[in-house]
């Protein structure tokens, strides 16, 4: 019993840590001259559904709430 919980500990730790891993994006300047400032964005996967500017989910650094739908086609997919 004792290994068991020690296993689902190991594989809840590693599932978190994977969904929760953040990607640092230096600034940079758009082709209009724009410039982005930097930031951070979450890990990309190709799902869009924990994307932090989808509905339902919050940027944990500015906590602004997501206002794209899930089957938005924002993110070029």
């Amino acid at each position: 019993m004792g290994m068991q919980k020690i296993l689902i500990f190991i594989i809840v730790l590693l599932f978190s840590i994977s969904t929760f891993a953040d990607v640092s994006v230096n600034g940079y300047y758009r082709k209009d001259g724009t410039y982005v400032q930097p930031h951070y964005r979450s890990n990309p996967n190709g799902n869009t559904s924990d994307n932090w500017s989808t509905k339902g989910n919050t940027n944990p650094y500015t906590g602004k709430e997501g206002t794209h739908n899930q089957d938005n086609n924002a993110w070029g997919n």
